[in-house]
Parts: structure tokens; C-alpha cells; sequence
């Protein structure tokens, strides 16, 4: 039995799937949203905004705070409530981290702009490889 699922999110419309989907399919699980801020961009630009911060967790809250209000929404739109969970780094490594202390993952098959997938590389297919916890790739 699934109890606990993590669904990694940025602002794409595969991530909104994902989740739409984790809260379809594992309807009796605890739902867990994941955004990863500060990660590896074109200009390391939010990476050094939140380096820079005097309190580094509060500034990684306030830029994910609109995603997890949408994660928030799309999670009432099915009458579910979920956990949410925000971490600094590489959205890969976060992931593949904490894929221990779930049951499943469930990923948009990709997100991000061009620019940020050629530069990060495949974080789907990194995840897939090396997660702990089996891993549902939703398109």
C-alpha cells in the first residue's frame, strides 16, 4: 500500500499534471509537494538571492510561495489537503534525498524552459535512475 508520495514541483504544466495525478491515483496517500529553489540556472540568478539573504529558508519560502499556493489550489479543486516542503539546492539532488522516506514518487516527464533543462540536464531521468522509492513519470 502507498501511504506517503512525494511530487516534486516547479512551475510547469507537467508538474500541475503530476500532481494531479498523485492526488487521483493515490487518493488514500499523504501527498507531499516538493519545490526545490536556487538551483543551477542560465545566471545562477535565485541561487545567489537566496545565498545572499540574511535568513536563507525564509527568502526559499517567499519564492516558492506562489507554486505552493497553485499546489495548494489544484489540491482543493479534489477536495484534498497536502504537505508541502521546500528546500535550497539542486532539484535533482533533493529529490533523490528524500525519495528514501516515501513510497512513490510521481514527476512531470519535464519542466523548466529550454534554456534550464540543457543546462541542469534530464532532472526526470536523473530521478528515475537513482530514487529509493519507485518513481511514475506523468506526460
Amino acid at each position: 500500500m502507498t501511504s506517503r508520495v512525494l511530487v516534486p514541483m516547479d512551475d510547469s504544466e507537467m508538474a500541475e499534471r503530476a500532481l494531479r495525478y498523485a492526488l487521483k491515483v493515490h487518493s488514500d496517500a499523504e501527498i507531499t509537494v516538493l519545490h526545490v529553489v536556487g538551483g543551477p540556472s542560465s545566471m545562477m540568478g535565485r541561487a545567489t538571492g537566496i545565498a545572499l539573504a540574511d535568513d536563507p529558508q525564509a527568502a526559499a519560502q517567499e519564492q516558492a510561495s506562489d507554486l505552493l499556493d497553485r499546489a495548494h489550489e489544484i489540491a482543493a479543486e479534489s477536495d484534498s489537503e497536502i504537505e508541502t516542503i521546500v528546500r535550497v539546492g539542486h532539484p535533482a539532488r533533493a529529490v533523490i534525498n528524500l525519495s528514501e522516506e516515501f513510497d512513490a514518487v510521481v514527476i512531470g516527464s519535464h519542466g523548466g524552459s529550454l534554456a534550464d533543462r540543457l543546462l541542469v540536464g534530464n532532472v526526470a531521468e536523473k530521478i528515475v535512475r537513482r530514487s529509493a522509492a519507485p518513481v511514475t513519470v506523468v506526460r
